[in-house]
């Protein structure tokens, strides 16, 4: 039989943070182990932090090392692509819950806690619904609908089971696309924009209100990438864009309750100091929400930097290393200073497995997890085990818990 059980998402932080405050100890000494022998969880509970990875559920029933790991290395996890739109309703009307719902009872077998990914996303949606978009047979009405009743469906079916949702996910443009100002959508006459107009734009307001009609507890953020640090706060500085955004919707009353940063990082470009993104941070997390790190990896140029064809040798190695070791510890260091910083998330905690390689080809991009391809610690890992175990008052506290925004009463 399976095993499930609806569980209110506020019982499930309870009992996870009794099993995160559990320190490993040696059988034959009451010290606690090095902290490089600790779990990720287990040093992120002093903290009252929750440390999580995105899950490959084939990974996860093939692999017996990556499933002990995700079993015990972590104390959230993140379905990589089980909840999204094409995993959850590849034939218009017919629902494949099947592999989410084993996530979440794994998860409540481990005492974990839930991140739910995603709500609304212009990408990975199901065939149906591109072809829809793409000819013209679902219309700007027709495309709302079919979201509310996505929107709807999924958060009903599992209400109390998911502590924080990504609502809406890269709704604005980069400063690169045309026009360079950012707004909501993509490229002019890409895929990306048509969604956006089609859905017209009070939509984000519409989807967190919906997920908060559907779930009265689960925790409701809007997540992006490329949003780690303020820039010069002009018409191209997307942090910006999304803070004034944010900052609106909350004026209106809209039920956003947490802001993701995605964290995605590459050592190739000039990235950020800790004040830069505890800055930022900061910020967000005044206008009264609660902010996470949703999907932290800092990936490397697999080759040459100057000229790609060439095999990178032992020095090129050594810096890519240090410098992924780096753009960790900006991010946790920043999130370690907010009290608000509910979570930290890494997508995907391994090589092996990391969806880096996959999307990054030209020229080719990888090792940007914490263990490599078989499941060795790497820089990053040590740097991450560090800064959670040297970490402390006065500077960092525990967190502080962010009750969900609630539609207001009629």
């Amino acid at each position: 039989m399976r095993f499930r059980r609806l569980i209110n998402a506020s019982v499930l932080a309870v009992v996870a943070v009794g099993s995160l405050s559990t320190v490993a100890a040696s059988a034959h000494d009451a010290r606690p182990s090095k902290p490089q022998d600790q779990s990720l969880r287990a040093l992120a509970a002093k903290h009252g932090l929750y440390f999580g990875t995105a899950v490959d559920p084939a990974a996860y029933a093939a692999d017996s090392t990556y499933k002990t790991m995700v079993d015990s290395q972590f104390s959230t996890v993140t379905a990589e692509n089980a909840m999204k739109w094409e995993s959850l309703e590849p034939t218009r009307g017919t629902y494949n819950w099947g592999p989410a719902d084993a996530l979440i009872d794994n998860a409540v077998r481990n005492r974990q806690l839930v991140r739910g990914h995603v709500l609304v996303w212009h990408s990975q949606l199901p065939g149906w619904l591109n072809d829809g978009i793409n000819d013209g047979t679902i219309d700007g009405p027709q495309l709302r609908a079919l979201l509310k009743k996505h929107i709807t469906d999924v958060v009903t079916h599992f209400k109390g089971r998911i502590w924080q949702w990504d609502v809406v996910n890269e709704a604005v443009s980069d400063p690169w696309e045309t026009p360079s100002a950012i707004h909501l959508g993509g490229n002019a006459g890409s895929f990306k924009q048509k969604f956006a107009d089609l859905l017209g734009p009070g939509y984000l307001a519409d989807a967190f209100r919906t997920a908060r009609a559907a779930d009265p507890k689960a925790l409701l953020f809007y997540n992006d990438y490329n949003v780690e640090a303020f820039g010069d706060g002009g018409a191209g500085d997307k942090t910006q864009f999304v803070y004034n955004m944010i900052k609106q919707l909350r004026a209106d009353g809209v039920p956003i309750d947490g802001f993701g940063s995605q964290g995605h990082l590459a050592t190739q470009y000039g990235n950020y100091d800790v004040f830069q993104v505890a800055d930022a941070l900061q910020r967000f997390t005044d206008l009264g929400l609660a902010a996470a790190l949703t999907e932290v990896d800092a990936r490397s140029l697999m080759k040459n930097a100057d000229d790609p064809t060439l095999a990178a040798n032992g020095a090129d190695v050594n810096a890519r290393d240090q410098a992924a070791a780096y753009n960790y510890h900006v991010l946790l260091q920043a999130c370690l200073l907010n009290r608000h910083c509910l979570s930290f998330t890494v997508w995907g905690f391994t090589d092996k497995y990391s969806w880096i390689p996959n999307w990054f080809k030209n020229p080719p991009e990888g090792a940007g997890c914490l263990w490599d391809a078989a499941y060795n610690p790497k820089k990053s890992l040590r740097t991450v085990q560090g800064d959670l175990a040297a970490a402390g008052p006065p500077l960092v506290g525990n967190r502080i818990p962010q009750a969900p925004r609630q539609l207001p009463r009629r």
